[in-house]
């Protein structure tokens, strides 16, 4: 006797045995047959029936591509951490093999802009695991910029004068001196 749905089977015993969610991402895009369309999960298929197996790992896979694609890339950097390390590989090396996984890792029927929001995702994902490694080697006159912090020196204009103030559209600072030649 069945005791959960395929769904529920999948959720609560397959995924909730990987770690991190770009890994589940990536588990279930595994899955998917290209031969015979769909996916093959022989556990799933064979205590839910194909039919349900297939719906559900469709659904699931949806969901988690729809997870990832709603996840700041500052959790997903944190994600990428999380899901090399149980592959033992570095997560700059695991960010840039999904970024350059063909096909990618979408399910049937993603929905509109999902495959370049994902690829745009885990491009950056990519390329800010190789800037943050050759961040150790970047001159200290290359200071990076926390979210919300000037570009300019506090209380400085970096040499920059601020233009004059404007009234109606008209600018109240002189006009220059003529030159006769």
């Amino acid at each position: 006797m069945t005791l959960t749905s395929a769904l529920q089977d999948i959720q609560q015993t397959t995924l909730a045995a990987v770690r991190g969610l770009l890994r589940k991402l990536e588990y279930l895009a595994h899955l998917q047959d290209a031969r015979r369309g769909g996916y093959s999960h022989w556990g799933v298929a064979r205590v839910h029936g194909d039919s349900a197996a297939q719906q559900a790992l469709a659904q699931a896979h949806r969901s988690v591509l729809s997870r990832v694609l709603a996840t700041p890339i500052s959790s997903l950097l944190d994600d990428v951490e999380k899901s090399s390390e149980t592959l033992g590989v570095p997560p700059e090396v695991y960010a840039h093999r999904l970024a350059r996984r063909n096909p990618p890792m979408l399910p049937p029927d993603p929905g509109a802009g999902s495959e370049l929001h994902l690829k745009s995702v885990l491009h950056a994902l990519s390329s800010l695991l190789k800037v943050r490694n050759q961040g150790a080697s970047l001159p200290t006159s290359w200071p990076f910029l926390r979210l919300g912090q000037s570009p300019l020196p506090p209380g400085g204009s970096a040499g920059c004068e601020a233009p004059p103030p404007k009234v109606d559209g008209v600018s109240k600072a002189s006009p220059p001196p003529l030159r006769v030649h």
